[in-house]
């Protein structure tokens, strides 16, 4: 059995290596950088210094009779003596003086070999005849008349012992400048996550159903991606909410409609296809409630608002399949509505509406139902539905426009059918209200703008 180790992508561990490697590069590039200037300045120096003794330079030549007796009276001054490694080269770099100490050495091929590498930059070094590292300064000067190209050699070790400490100065400081680096890199990582980390939590808040939304408080640079969840968690939710109080809504619908098909099946009266006919009507009825709240479900009210649908001929199918639902009750039911009214809306809200709120009527009543529609001076269209029966309370009657809130207890219901009405009469813009009827029971009003 092969064991694979497959490590999970990071996104601090990316930001990390990659911030590292940027300051690592600029890091090591800085110390290369001021080694160079810091063996540049050094050089620099004592180029300068062996400037400021060129008398005693001047000196040890004119001691081997390679410069004329002078009457400068800095050369008399500076003439005492003191031995450097000196060659010195003509205009193309032949050797044509090895003072003593350099002859000692035998570096009688310095200037040759200072001519490889004359145009580089400074400091210059080679490994000479002597298989000894040396430091080279170039000074071009002009003595009485005469031109003097002079290579004095210094001996590197000393020199490099010094850099090599310089350099390791500089790249101890590096690796703490790394390490601190590191340190806050760490810390900026973690602290600038936290946010990533409160959103990670809030996200399975919400997915376990203890939250709903994202909190507001997060950086600029997130408010996007939160805004855009929230929403996306509010159409969500929004929804779920409509499937579910669609089928909520589809159960209360047809429960109705299958009372009516059972009180159809009941009816002796009725001969064999005179009960097709009805129930098949029921049927079909049904079938439009199933359509039409899934259409609900997947497009929401606002979808709904296209055609514009006759009352009456809805009013008093209902009427019918009410009768023969409650007809122990032997209901008198009246309808004031004229033939040319419409609904400015869905056949299903209308359906909707009028079944609901005429089921409750007559379930409710005593033994009397009426409903009017009607256009106003004001151009809206108005629905009352009332009856003879208790009546709703003045405390109860927002309540029970509200899901799941029954006025009557006692009787079975689920408490869903006003609250459909209410929802639909919203999408159109209009008002539900609950009155006391002249039957002495509960009106029900509905107006929607034209």
């Amino acid at each position: 059995m092969q064991l694979k180790l497959r490590f999970k992508k990071r996104l601090l561990t990316r930001m990390f290596l990659t911030s590292l490697s940027i300051i690592a590069l600029v890091g090591f590039g800085l110390a290369w950088l001021v080694n160079i200037l810091h063996a540049q300045d050094n050089y620099n120096e004592e180029t300068a210094q062996l400037i400021a003794e060129i008398p005693k330079v001047a000196a040890e030549l004119r001691e081997h009779d390679l410069i004329p007796e002078s009457s400068d009276e800095w050369l008399d001054e500076n003439n005492t003596p003191e031995s450097y490694i000196i060659a010195s080269c003509n205009i193309d770099y032949k050797q044509v003086w090895t003072s003593s100490l350099a002859v000692d050495k035998g570096l009688f091929d310095t200037c040759e070999r200072f001519n490889e590498i004359r145009n580089d930059s400074p400091p210059y070094y080679l490994t000479l005849a002597d298989d000894k590292g040396y430091f080279l300064y170039l000074l071009s000067l002009e003595i009485t008349g005469i031109k003097y190209n002079l290579l004095v050699m210094k001996d590197a070790e000393k020199l490099e012992e010094e850099l090599n400490k310089f350099s390791r100065r500089t790249y101890f400081r590096l690796g703490m400048v790394l390490a601190l680096a590191l340190v806050l890199l760490i810390s900026a990582g973690y602290w600038g996550m936290r946010p990533l980390a409160r959103m990670r939590n809030e996200l399975e808040s919400v997915n376990s159903g203890k939250s709903s939304a994202l909190s507001q408080d997060y950086p600029v640079e997130l408010e996007g991606v939160t805004q855009a969840l929230n929403q996306l968690l509010s159409q969500s939710s929004a929804q779920q909410q409509r499937y579910q109080n669609a089928m909520n809504d589809l159960a209360h619908s047809l429960k109705t409609r299958l009372a009516a098909v059972h009180a159809i099946t009941d009816d002796a009266t009725l001969d064999k296809q005179g009960a097709s006919e009805r129930i098949m009507e029921q049927v079909s009825q049904m079938d439009l409630l199933v359509k039409y709240q899934l259409k609900r479900a997947m497009l929401g009210r606002k979808g709904l608002k296209q055609e514009q649908t006759l009352v009456a001929p809805l009013v008093d199918q209902l009427s019918q399949m009410l009768f023969k639902v409650y007809r122990d009750k032997q209901v008198t039911f009246e309808s004031h509505i004229p033939i040319e009214h419409v609904f400015p809306g869905d056949k299903g809200d209308l359906m909707e509406l009028c079944g609901n709120l005429m089921e409750n009527a007559f379930k409710l009543c005593i033994s009397q139902v009426k409903v009017t529609a009607s256009y106003s001076d004001a151009g809206e269209f108005e629905l009352i539905v009332e009856d003879d029966g208790p009546g709703v309370e003045e405390s109860l009657r927002q309540k029970i426009i509200q899901r799941g809130v029954r006025a009557d207890t006692q009787k079975a219901g689920q408490g869903i059918g006003l609250a459909v009405c209410n929802e639909i009469v919203i999408s159109y813009d209009g008002t539900l209200s609950i009155e006391t009827s002249e039957l002495e029971g509960a009106k029900f009003r509905i107006t929607i703008p034209i």
